[in-house]
């Protein structure tokens, strides 16, 4: 091999491990793996000692962490597919309400309700989409206006019927449902009876559960956020549909140019959204036995911050679901990790803000980066 070779050889290879540096660097998942470090060290240190960390503690944030996010992956995908889903709250609110108006104040059984619920919004978020397309609007025009319907007929619905904003009673009539333990169930009992029984899990000392384990299993709302964000990641990094939205958000008509089916990517996105917030709001009613007309305020705000700490554009085509579940998880630890550090609550609403604009300012950086901008 010749010395001009040799040379050529010797700095494509530097090339390559610049690159590789760089596509570390630019990894969508960093700013979510960095804060998630930031914020377990700092919490360690200063709440340790409050039981923050132990079996209790851990379930209470993870229960809260599970919460967003289960939305928090619908809303990335949709955000990659370069769209905006602001309905989510209220579809939470309304699909809740539904599942309460259909099994208590109507007495359907439980199963039916679910199913009927999830069939509803997803049939919006169907709407959502195709409004979106066929008008060419926003995406945040049209979910702000479905943001304002939903939550209206949230609480127009339980005034009319009930004359009250709250319904009651939804585990009463859940009791010996076939549907309603995969959404307010526990997994993982004997498991947990077992820790508790040879001490690694706190035990009640006296009362009616004396002998049982401070936490007797999982909640499915923890399952189901764990097997979304799997569903979503491998649906993202390892299949065609996946491109496909990267490809919708990225450049949308070089995408249609080469075959990719937009319209249906971004309206199946639409519904995928539509179908983690009626898990959610699912999820919810069955643990509190009830349904609140003020159910799901903010949290498509929440969503979406969770998604952008995690590290997706706003322009969208870039982002990450083990992203925003990081940034979910980063919210679930900050917010309860307060109550324990004896911080004032309020100030979970300065953090989201802070640590908001601070992941738009890097993700702004990480785009030029990409893109070669100054």
């Amino acid at each position: 091999m010749s010395e001009t070779a040799q040379v050529t050889d010797l700095s494509d290879e530097r090339i390559k491990e610049m690159s590789a540096l760089r596509r570390a660097l630019i990894r969508p998942e960093l700013g979510g793996m960095v804060g998630t470090v930031a914020v377990f060290t700092f919490f360690l240190l200063f709440a340790y000692d409050s039981g923050m960390f132990n079996a209790q503690g851990v379930l209470n944030w993870s229960i809260v962490s599970a919460q967003f996010m289960i939305i928090a992956v619908g809303a990335c995908l949709l955000m990659i597919a370069g769209e905006f889903d602001l309905s989510v709250g209220s579809m939470i609110g309304f699909a809740g309400m539904m599942i309460a108006i259909f099994s208590v104040t109507l007495g359907w059984p439980t199963w039916l309700a679910i199913i009927l619920s999830f069939a509803m919004c997803i049939t919006i978020g169907a709407i959502n989409g195709f409004i979106v397309i066929r008008t060419g609007l926003p995406s945040f025009i049209v979910t702000l206006a479905s943001l304002f319907i939903l939550r209206g007929f949230t609480i127009y619905f339980p005034q009319t019927i009930e004359r009250k904003t709250i319904i009651g009673g939804i585990r009463d009539v859940a009791e010996g449902d076939w549907l309603a333990p995969i959404f307010g169930g526990k997994i993982g009992q004997p498991v947990f009876q077992w820790l508790g029984d040879v001490g690694v899990i706190d035990t009640f000392e006296r009362g009616t559960r004396q002998g049982q384990p401070v936490v007797d299993g999982i909640p499915m709302l923890i399952v189901w956020a764990i097997v979304l964000v799997i569903f979503g990641h491998v649906l993202l990094t390892k299949t065609r549909f996946g491109n496909w939205i990267f490809a919708a958000g990225g450049d949308a008509q070089a995408a249609r140019y080469v075959g990719v089916p937009v319209n249906r990517v971004k309206i199946l996105m639409f519904m995928f959204t539509a179908f983690c917030a009626t898990v959610f709001a699912t999820c919810q009613v069955m643990e509190f036995g009830s349904a609140g007309a003020d159910r799901g305020l903010l949290k498509e705000f929440e969503a979406i911050i969770a998604v952008v700490i995690g590290g997706a554009l706003l322009t969208g085509g870039y982002g990450s679901v083990i992203g925003a579940a990081l940034g979910a998880l980063i919210f679930g630890v900050v917010q309860q990790g307060l109550f324990f550090a004896g911080v004032e609550s309020s100030l979970f609403r300065v953090f989201l803000g802070v640590i908001l604009l601070f992941a738009v300012i890097l993700n702004t950086y990480i785009r030029r980066m990409i893109t070669g901008e100054r």
